[in-house]
């Protein structure tokens, strides 16, 4: 029996000391590997574990215009954070804190007591809260390098640079479509940590330098820009729009040389500004274009061969075609015409048998393709939107009708960038280029420039077609509705147009006003485009409001481009005649002086503010002394007759504006500030419409 027993003991022992010994091999083993094997991956994890560190902001790349003035720029900035393991007093720290940086106690409280080794509680702060704090001496409260976006010249070019977020990082225009060149990449400073996030005395350190971003330099060109924003604000203003639209191009490159939108923002402060100022609508929004429309309907039927310049046609003032009727935006129609004097006077009848009858789909279509229409352009810039073109076979009652349509402008949509290349395509000898706002990315170390080359596009039209059409464009403005465009001593050629604006499907009394325009017509430098949308004045014809603001920006940037005035065109009358300036569009006061300075009588038709049309018509050779008959626009009851003009003595601009607005009468801004002296004078009886012009001067503090 005892042996038994110690037989049993024996074997248990065995399978004990067999159960150890296996453990302990097991052990061995993985201990081994754990240490020998797989030494560096968890000497990685323990160090990651321990070096907890910062971020090092790179500078984030400046954005210049084209002549290298910086319009953004990157900056050291002071930025605050906590370890809430070394804080000792949270409730102290956090009122402390919330009183120096300005926020809120419970929103630092709630930030100072996160189970996170670290805690960022302002990511930018003054020179002066740095220092407060700094002086506060408070434990677990540090300070820390970061950098901030700085735009020098604030609202110029406010649309197209775009924003940034607290995190550097791009979050509109220029700075959101190049934000990977621009960001660079984050650096890292490393310390050594315990468990509770204090640094561990003589531990290891490291710093990982940042890379600075690329720089950008835009085709903008800063001076031209600042013209167009100026002159836009002040006619936004003064007519009283919801919002303008500008842009000015480069035919021959593509570049854009102006882009800007009133309102307009700051983006060192954009979260003082609504979403829908800081949106860029020249590129992001689509619009029906009215008569602008005019110039591809115009140059793809001359392509084609189914019209010529001097083809007569006949306007009653209304067309029937594909079982619908097509009106012409003059009452009585304009009776016989060329189909040059249809483009100079816009007649809807012609352009609607180009489009519905003589081309149609198959033809006329493929122009429109040509010229980007319905598609996306390609520009260097976030959010561009395809704007909308029929497809042939794909429309939702007659193909006749939709076409006709079409070819005035009507049941399209189109972004003013689409507008504005594809008359810097005709400009171009028929060659449309890719518009673009990037001229160049620089090299942070070199700062050596790497150029954006101009990309021609596509051939739309042949030279010939398209210097045919730039003549005419010069004759809309020289004897047509762009007179208010003309410029002395420049060959400027140009396109009116308005248009109502359709909410839900029905067309309301909203218009918007524009004038396409490009200057000179033999030697193009700039084609631009203004657009005032629903602006309050009637009429709201873009020959009227919209054609003086592009005729303001142009008249500065052309001799800022090294543009050479010319002597006047035209061949000189014979002894004792004299030619019949274009007084269409002008309001009555100028047109009467301009037709008595070339010793001719006015001889107005009825009651009118703006001159609708004139006999002699423009350019004819008359005698001295010949009495010109001049025709006003059809306007609303209120825009009609007589009225006082109020006086806006030390009223601001948009306050004069609105009160003139509501005695039937429009604002002309002379200065800034408030009113000063006005011209006609408060108390004095003129016809609803007429411009006041208002000199404003800064307020003088007392």
């Amino acid at each position: 029996m005892a042996g038994l027993v110690t037989t049993l003991v024996r074997k248990r022992v065995a399978l004990v000391f067999l159960a150890v010994s296996v453990s302990a091999f097991l052990l061995t083993t993985r201990l081994a590997y754990v240490q020998v094997v797989r030494h560096r991956y968890y000497t990685g994890l323990a160090l990651d574990q321990r070096l907890r560190g910062m971020p090092a902001d790179p500078l984030r790349g400046p954005i210049y215009d084209r002549n290298m003035t910086e319009l953004a720029t990157s900056v050291s900035s002071d930025a605050v954070y906590v370890r809430p393991a070394e804080i000792r007093d949270a409730s102290a720290t956090a009122f402390a804190l919330a009183g120096i940086l300005g926020h809120s106690y419970e929103q630092v409280l709630e930030r100072i007591t996160r189970r996170q080794a670290e805690v960022w509680i302002a990511r930018r702060v003054s020179e002066e809260q740095a220092r407060r704090v700094l002086e506060a001496g408070m434990p677990g409260v540090y300070l820390a390098q970061r950098t901030a976006r700085v735009y020098p010249h604030g609202t110029l070019a406010s649309h197209v640079i775009g924003i940034v977020g607290v995190d550097n990082q791009g979050l509109e225009g220029i700075e959101l479509q190049y934000d990977e060149l621009l960001r660079g990449v984050p650096g890292r400073v490393l310390a050594e940590r315990d468990a509770r996030g204090r640094i561990i005395p003589k531990g290891m350190e490291d710093y990982v330098p940042p890379r600075d971003g690329m720089g950008i330099v835009l085709t903008i060109d800063a001076a031209i820009q600042a013209m167009a924003e100026r002159e836009l604000a002040q006619a936004c203003i003064a007519t009283l729009s919801e919002f303008c639209m500008t842009i000015w191009m480069d035919p021959a490159s593509g570049e854009i040389l102006a882009m800007a939108v009133y309102p307009t923002f700051d983006p060192n402060a954009p979260q003082d500004y609504p979403a829908a100022s800081r949106r860029n609508r020249t590129v992001t929004d689509q619009f029906e274009p009215g008569s602008i429309f005019k110039i591809a309907t115009a140059v793809a039927a001359l392509e084609e061969g189914v019209v010529m310049p001097d083809e007569q046609f006949y306007d009653a003032g209304y067309i029937e075609i594909g079982g619908g009727r097509v009106r012409c935006w003059r009452g009585g129609g304009h009776g016989s015409l060329t189909f040059a004097r249809a483009v100079e006077v816009s007649c809807n009848p012609v352009f609607a048998e180009l489009g519905g009858l003589r081309m149609g789909p198959s033809r006329f279509y493929p122009y429109l393709e040509a010229f980007g229409f319905g598609d996306r352009l390609g520009v260097d810039y976030p959010g561009e939107a395809r704007g909308l073109i029929p497809v042939p076979g794909q429309v939702a009652y007659g193909e006749v009708l939709r076409w006709a349509n079409v070819g005035f402008g009507q049941g399209v949509a189109v972004t003013p960038l689409q507008m504005v290349t594809a008359l810097a395509a005709i400009a171009n000898d028929g060659v449309r280029m890719w518009p673009h706002l990037v001229r160049g990315v620089v090299e942070p170390e070199t700062g050596a420039v790497q150029p954006v080359q101009p990309q021609p596009v596509q051939r739309v039209v042949s030279e010939a077609t398209a210097r045919t059409f730039m003549a005419m464009l010069r004759d809309t403005v020289v004897n047509g509705s762009g007179a208010n465009a003309d410029i002395p001593g420049y060959l400027v050629g140009g396109k009116t147009g308005t248009a109502q604006v359709a909410e839900g499907g029905v067309y309301t009394e909203r218009r918007m006003a524009s004038f396409l325009g490009v200057a000179p017509v033999d030697d193009p430098r700039l084609a631009g485009i203004v657009i005032l949308f629903d602006l309050k004045p009637r009429p709201a014809y873009g020959g009227v409001h919209a054609a003086p603001v592009w005729r303001a920006i142009a008249a500065q940037a052309l001799p800022y481009l090294g543009v050479i005035p010319r002597e006047p065109e035209g061949e000189t009358p014979a002894v004792g005649l004299v030619r019949v300036p274009n007084v269409q569009n002008l309001p009555l006061h100028d047109a009467e002086a301009v037709l008595s300075a070339a010793g001719l009588q006015p001889v107005p038709e009825g009651i009118g503010t703006y001159v609708l049309d004139q006999v002699p018509a423009p350019g004819a050779a008359v005698e001295l002394g010949t009495r010109v008959l001049l025709e006003f626009y059809e306007v609303p009851d209120h825009w009609q007759g007589e009225t006082t003009v109020p006086s806006l003595a030390g009223r601001p601009v948009r306050e004069a504006a609105r009160v003139l607005a509501e005695a039937g009468l429009v604002l002309e801004i002379q200065g800034e500030g408030v009113a000063v002296s006005q011209d006609p004078a408060p108390g004095q009886v003129v016809l609803r419409g007429t411009r006041v012009s208002v000199q404003f001067s800064p307020e003088v503090e007392k």
